[in-house]
């Protein structure tokens, strides 16, 4: 199966951390700018071939056209850290993880750009894995990996047919699981997030399933004192990454 990457960070976080899996490099004849020659550079030390082509071939293999001159094709997505492959991976790794074990889990998150935000958020404050459901959710796509500038290629994504099992087994390890709820009594300031937890997003505008609402084993919200009634997911997330972060780094 061949995959499309595109755009200046996207690309090269697959040339660098698996240039194995890349197959072809296309790039916007003409352009000759710095980041452009560096991937060029990385092709070249991988022998890749590279194909000098006009902005007009970049678009159309690329969604939108958003391609900033380059566009690779692949075998996979490429990651780094992504060894976990399903269920039994995740819970493997999760029995060996460290005590400050953080993972996220989004219930069907369906726009690419929140995905992309969310990877992009949970590499810079070092979450373990991202957990998604197999039905009703958008998965790590082109658009994703170029929004998340690289972090699609470092976070592990764990695809999961049931998550509301997925998260009881979690509890079974010892995972501690909150979720984002708007009619949760208690703010997210209010409660001790550290040790083995994860973070429950729900899905734009609907929020949080009833089953995996109350398999949560707390339900926390972020304080809002203006008129706008709820965050987008994204930013939703990187508050809450941001404050377990901070508290983790304190205990």
């Amino acid at each position: 199966m061949t995959n499309t990457l595109f755009g200046i960070h996207a690309v090269t976080a697959a040339l660098e951390a698996n240039p194995d899996k890349v197959t072809e490099l296309f790039v916007q004849s003409g352009r000759a700018d710095k980041r452009l020659l560096a991937i060029i550079a990385l092709a070249n030390k991988h022998n890749l071939p590279v194909h000098h082509v006009g902005k007009d071939v970049l678009e159309t293999k690329s969604e939108y056209g958003k391609h900033q001159g380059v566009v690779a094709l692949c075998q996979q997505t490429a990651r780094t850290t992504t060894t976990l492959a399903n269920e039994n991976d995740l819970m493997a790794m999760v029995e060996d993880a460290p005590s400050n074990l953080k993972l996220l889990i989004l219930d069907g998150v369906q726009d690419p750009h929140n995905l992309g935000a969310c990877l992009r958020t949970c590499d810079a404050v070092g979450v373990d894995a991202v957990i998604i459901p197999s039905d009703k959710a958008v998965s790590v796509n082109a658009t994703v990996s170029k929004v998340a500038c690289g972090a699609a290629e470092t976070v592990p994504v764990v695809t999961v047919t049931n998550l509301v099992r997925t998260m009881q087994s979690l509890q079974e390890l010892g995972v501690w699981i909150y979720g984002l709820a708007g009619e949760a009594e208690h703010s997210l300031y209010d409660n001790k997030l550290t040790g083995r937890l994860a973070i429950v997003m729900g899905a734009e505008g609907k929020g949080l399933r009833r089953l995996v609402r109350e398999t949560c084993d707390h339900l926390i919200k972020i304080p809002m004192v203006g008129t706008v009634e709820s965050l987008n997911v994204s930013v939703a997330t990187a508050v809450c990454l941001y404050e377990v972060l901070r508290q983790s780094e304190r205990a």
